[in-house]
């Protein structure tokens, strides 16, 4: 008799997406407030957690075909290259800039060198957790 998940699945897919906005909310939201990489990664992760674990483990990996490992070593080159470019310059290792520019649609806009170190400290964070959890549970022994 084959089980019929309907619901679970479906309150799944709902719930995943509202974690996985909220994650990104935080992610943006660290710049101003506390949240940022870490904690956005951390939620990133429980939500494509939450969605392992409800679906099988095979059948979101034939949708989801991410190699974790090359998301950690994206995140870590984005980390590096973000510390040598104020080096470029004459400056310490990961010396951050910040600026205001005028952005046609949006207007005077903040923008800053923090953003992309935050983005390599979310891919680390979202590839070490996934690779670790999914390393442990794919052990048969």
């Amino acid at each position: 008799m084959k089980t019929n998940y309907l619901m679970l699945h479906t309150i799944t897919r709902i719930v995943a997406l509202i974690i996985l906005s909220f994650s990104v909310y935080l992610f943006f939201a660290g710049h101003y407030t506390p949240g940022g990489g870490f904690i956005g990664g951390l939620m990133f992760s429980c939500g494509l957690l939450l969605l392992y674990l409800s679906f099988d483990l095979s059948k979101i990996q034939t949708v989801l075909p991410i190699d974790f490992e090359k998301v950690i070593a994206i995140g870590l080159l984005i980390g590096i290259g973000t510390g040598l470019n104020s080096m470029l310059f004459g400056d310490p290792f990961l010396t951050m800039y910040f600026d205001y520019f005028s952005i046609w649609p949006f207007g005077e806009v903040a923008l800053t060198t923090t953003t992309p170190f935050a983005i390599a400290i979310f891919l680390v964070v979202v590839g070490v957790a996934l690779l670790t959890i999914l390393t442990i549970a794919g052990d048969e022994a």
